[in-house]
């Protein structure tokens, strides 16, 4: 994959000590990624870089808001981005980044790029189910909505009081009940 330039931290000219780095986020960085799920992004990370001698940590800060559909009605509405993440990269003979907290670079090497690491920050933060807000408290107002519950089952207690139980199964009721 081709890296941005803008997420290219070149580490070697770095003093020893602890740098801050910011960006800003938007939809063009995920459509870099081909990431089509956003509508829209407004999210900013930032990013700590503590230069030690034989390895430097990360930490990532990113928050934000995305524009998302919401799962159960396709309305589109802002979801609340909040998550942090923390990187050590060190030196060793290969590049190697099997680890998901853990990166050796070769020795040599001037530079790291955290691009990948953003966007899979970003993107493992959001909830598994995407509901508009509105859907849950009751404010939403939607035909999608009013059509879910016009097809939705009928509450269980009521087809219990129309239908009569089969005697068979009193034995088994009394089961239950004479522990």
């Amino acid at each position: 994959m081709r890296e941005l330039k803008t997420f290219t931290i070149p580490f070697v000219g770095l003093k020893l000590g602890k740098h801050q780095f910011e960006y800003k986020i938007d939809k063009t960085f995920f459509d870099f990624f081909e990431y089509q799920d956003f509508n829209d992004a407004d999210i900013a990370v930032k990013l700590e870089l503590n230069k030690k001698t034989t390895l430097l940590e990360l930490h990532f800060e990113i928050s934000g808001t995305v524009n998302v559909n919401c799962d159960v009605t396709n309305e589109p509405y802002n979801q609340v981005i909040d998550n942090e993440f923390d990187l050590v990269v060190k030196f060793g003979d290969e590049y190697n980044d099997e680890e998901i907290d853990l990166l050796i670079v070769p020795h040599g090497e001037y530079e790291v790029n955290v691009q990948q690491y953003i966007y899979e920050t970003v993107i493992l933060s959001l909830p598994s189910k995407l509901v508009h807000p509105g859907v849950e408290d009751g404010t939403l107002d939607s035909e999608i909505l009013d059509k879910l519950e016009e097809l939705s089952p009928k509450e269980k207690q009521e087809k219990e009081d129309n239908e009569e139980t089969d005697p068979r199964w009193n034995t088994l009721k009394k089961l239950l009940t004479d522990k």
